[in-house]
């Protein structure tokens, strides 16, 4: 029988395989912390808990990371970091150092089933959900890539904009949010932990109720008739729908709640689309982070003309909507929103249907 994975255990259940193993209960809270504050996944190196317990927690229980298949380092600075899972499916997280921060962008799922048309991600389908250990340990691995590095900062923001729906995988994501949350644990600030989805109406009102994480909204077209054929889930969650579950939102920031906007030439760019834009967030408390379309293999679309890009921001903040322009770190290693697909080096000009097929054939070859 397969042991389950230690960060697949919640606090409570901890507590209880302690005093089931004849210890204290509180052991179980110390056990977490050796693994979430001091990256630690050797249990017979956790010194406040006897030799006998040691050897019983390196039994009972599977303490493997995901292993790291390729680091791809971009030019600025991130790093894209393909990881392999215990059955042998690929995921990616990208680590993000900067000046003031270090914000990692964590996968939620092993491919996508959203098919949004202007996402990677989304052209691979989905083959399973992570787990919530599978989404934690993207944490454990960057705070040791970033000691590795000389660098003695531990992961500030999180952002679950890698691949996958996290609200399509949504008991395991909120599972790992709180962890994140706990300030005994990686005691990250809410203001900090930004979960974005595409629009699933109902899991959005529930995640508000149990954890008090950043919501960011993947917009890209207030068009009902466009958003519809850019991203499918919008023929299930109108924009109506969407826009009232947003109202009721409890908002964690200041801007409130976060749009995310791909400017594509000559598709979503136009000052109509701005004006619908504008009219959507009426009543919402809201910022719109505007993004230049990332290409990708596979794609004819295009990043909108930057002076076509102020004009349309121009008209949001002259209707106070902040709307900055964000330019996605990691572009030259296949790490930017939108263009994440299990790529290698090798791999980074071949279409994602491509890489995923690869993916599959060597996932067949492991089971043989």
């Amino acid at each position: 029988m397969s042991r389950i994975h230690a960060l697949n255990m919640s606090e409570s259940a901890w507590k209880e395989w302690c005093v089931a193993s004849g210890t204290k209960a509180f052991l179980g809270t110390q056990i977490i912390e050796w693994m979430t504050r001091k990256n630690c996944m050797d249990p017979m190196q956790f010194s406040n808990v006897s030799q006998a317990l040691r050897s019983k927690l390196n039994e009972d229980f599977d303490w493997n990371l995901p292993g790291i298949d390729t680091v791809l380092e971009s030019g600025d600075a991130s790093e894209k970091i393909l990881l392999k899972t215990h059955d042998n499916l690929f995921t990616e997280c990208v680590l993000m150092p900067s000046e003031n921060r270090v914000t990692l962008c964590v996968s939620s799922q092993v491919g996508c089933r959203m098919a949004c048309t202007f996402c990677q991600t989304g052209k691979m389908g989905l083959t399973r959900d992570l787990s919530r250990g599978e989404i934690l340990a993207q944490i454990i691995i960057a705070n040791r890539r970033l000691l590795e590095k000389g660098d003695d900062r531990r992961v500030t923001n999180i952002v679950f904009m890698g691949m996958g729906e996290p609200l399509d995988n949504f008991d395991e994501v909120v599972a790992a949010c709180s962890v994140m949350l706990d300030e005994r644990f990686f005691g990250l600030s809410k203001h900090r932990v930004t979960v974005s989805t595409s629009g699933l109406v109902p899991a959005i009102e529930e995640l508000g109720k149990l954890v008090p994480v950043s919501l960011a909204i993947s917009l890209h077209s207030a068009d009902e008739v466009q958003r519809s054929g850019m991203m499918p889930i919008n023929r299930k969650h109108s924009l109506a729908e969407l826009k009232e579950v947003l109202l009721r939102y409890p908002v964690q920031t200041r801007h409130g709640i976060t749009f995310e906007y791909v400017m594509i030439n000559g598709v979503n760019d136009s000052i109509p689309h701005a004006k619908k834009l504008v009219k959507f967030l009426h009543g919402l408390k809201a910022k719109v982070n505007l993004i230049p379309m990332n290409p990708h293999p596979g794609t004819d679309m295009v990043a909108t003309d930057p002076e076509r890009m102020r004009e349309f921001q121009k008209y949001l903040t002259d209707r106070s909507i902040p709307a900055p322009v964000r330019y996605s770190r990691g572009q030259d290693v296949s790490a930017a929103c939108g263009q994440l697909a299990s790529k290698r080096r090798e791999e980074l000009n071949h279409a994602p249907r491509t890489v995923a097929l690869a993916r599959r054939k060597e996932w067949l070859a492991q089971k043989v």
